[in-house]
């Protein structure tokens, strides 16, 4: 079986994501990626990452806003799922780490 393409978002794929991403990479029967959707960010998304993607998981309800009106014809059925973690975090915090991994699990395989 193919594993599960989780992409992690963010705004400048800096913090967040990239952090979430570091913390998932090897959870079985998944490959993971992380972007921003700032126009600064690391990793910025593109039309391709999104259509890579079998689950987006994002930080923020705005991104979900942003994601929805960019990129329409990639979404296609691609689930979204928002995880509520506020910009309050620096890469790999152990506070966002131990958040990441109470709230992520249960929406992989």
């Amino acid at each position: 079986m193919p594993p599960l393409h989780v992409l992690f978002v963010c705004s400048r794929n800096r913090l967040r994501s990239p952090t979430a991403e570091a913390v998932f990479r090897d959870w079985p029967g998944i490959e993971v990626a992380s972007v921003g959707l700032k126009p600064d960010a690391e990793e910025v998304a593109t039309p391709e990452d999104i259509a890579w993607a079998d689950l987006i998981l994002v930080m923020e309800p705005t991104h979900k806003r942003e994601l929805s009106r960019r990129f329409v014809p990639q979404l296609r059925d691609t689930r979204v799922v928002v995880l509520g973690i506020p910009n309050d975090y620096g890469f790999m915090d152990a506070d966002l780490v131990e958040r990441l991994r109470r709230v992520v699990p249960r929406h992989l395989p």
